[in-house]
């Protein structure tokens, strides 16, 4: 079964032309390694998967990766499908995020579980993950497993510490920054730090990658907090509101309950904590955001986020993959406009 991958299209209307420029012809490899590695011979597999694959996500992560083996001088080609098993990964993640969640949609379209169950969507994940293993293993460099699979416990970690900060108005911000690091930011970073390690580059080298994959990672997924209550449903490829209605605590909520009043905070409780949603409540959060500017600060954080990122590749001489890279910076943050 073929997958259509519109990436270069969707990577220049996303603000990250460079990155797509330097990485496109090791992209079709990747996305050939994407095809071959879906397929099976039990046909669900291969339609769950590829209704995830094909729905117009930026391959951003399998992006990085090849940029920073870029960045770092690499000549080989394991870069290739270690940034498949990141994409699968990641994929994977979404997979079990949404039966999780409960989400209805994903990227603009009905989430998987919707078509063919929550069994499906679990299994079919557990399925790209022992993929994506066995393209790490055939690369055959034991520090990247170990990043890579690293990587896997801290995201299922961060995955757990959600649930259990989830309708929990007492989470702090270090409490959530600590979720995001864990459940976002670690794929980051673990995809941006395999590069210099295929290169046998230097272990500063190694870090500030990571460094900038971490940082990244968070100003990701704060914009992306931010955009659920002040953004579109075409820029989340969800539902605006879907946070709130599923009761998550993100960081515009976890600063306006900080800032709000002791009835702000009991409509917090009642609509959070308890669950209990009226008509018009998804409006009252977003005015009551505003009111406190936790959405502005919340991107304010992101912007601070993305600054570090920036100042980890600065490590690195000039060149176009370090223009690339600082590009996606911008593109990551540039989302909240």
């Amino acid at each position: 079964m073929g997958v259509v991958i519109p990436l270069g299209e969707t990577a220049q209307e996303a603000g990250i032309g460079k990155l797509w420029s330097l990485v496109r012809a090791d992209m079709e490899r990747v996305n050939q390694a994407i095809v071959a590695r879906t397929g099976s011979d039990v046909a669900m597999i291969p339609e769950v998967a590829n209704h995830l694959i094909e729905s117009g996500g930026k391959r951003l992560r399998p992006m990085m990766t090849l940029a920073a083996a870029g960045l770092c001088g690499y000549a080989g080609d394991g870069h290739v499908k270690l940034a498949a098993s990141v994409e699968f990964m990641h994929t994977a993640t979404l997979l079990h995020d949404d039966v999780v969640d409960q989400s209805d949609m994903r990227r603009g379209k009905l989430a998987a579980r919707m078509l063919w169950g929550n069994e499906a969507s679990v299994l079919v994940g557990d399925f790209l993950l022992g993929q994506a293993f066995r393209m790490m293993v055939e690369v055959g460099s034991l520090p990247c497993l170990s990043v890579l699979a690293d990587a896997a416990a801290v995201i299922a970690e961060g995955e757990v510490m959600q649930i259990s900060a989830a309708k929990d108005t007492a989470t702090t911000e270090d409490d959530y920054v600590a979720v995001i690091r864990a459940k976002t930011a670690a794929l980051f970073a673990a995809a941006c730090e395999v590069g210099p390690i295929l290169a046998g580059r230097s272990k500063a080298e190694m870090a500030a990658c990571r460094a900038y994959g971490t940082n990244l990672g968070i100003a990701f997924q704060l914009i992306d907090d931010a955009l659920d209550y002040g953004g579109s449903s075409a820029k989340l490829g969800k539902n605006v509101g879907d946070d709130f209605r599923e009761g998550k605590i993100t960081l515009p909520v976890v600063l306006s309950f900080r800032r709000g009043s002791s009835e702000e905070r009991a409509f917090w409780v009642r609509t959070l904590e308890k669950a209990e949603i009226a008509e018009g409540d998804l409006e009252t959060a977003i005015a009551t955001m505003r009111r406190h500017r936790a959405i502005e600060d919340t991107i304010e954080r992101a912007r601070h986020y993305g600054a570090m990122a920036r100042d980890a590749l600065e490590l690195f001489p000039a060149s176009e993959h370090r223009a690339a890279l600082l590009e996606v910076v911008d593109f990551c943050v540039r989302r909240a406009n």
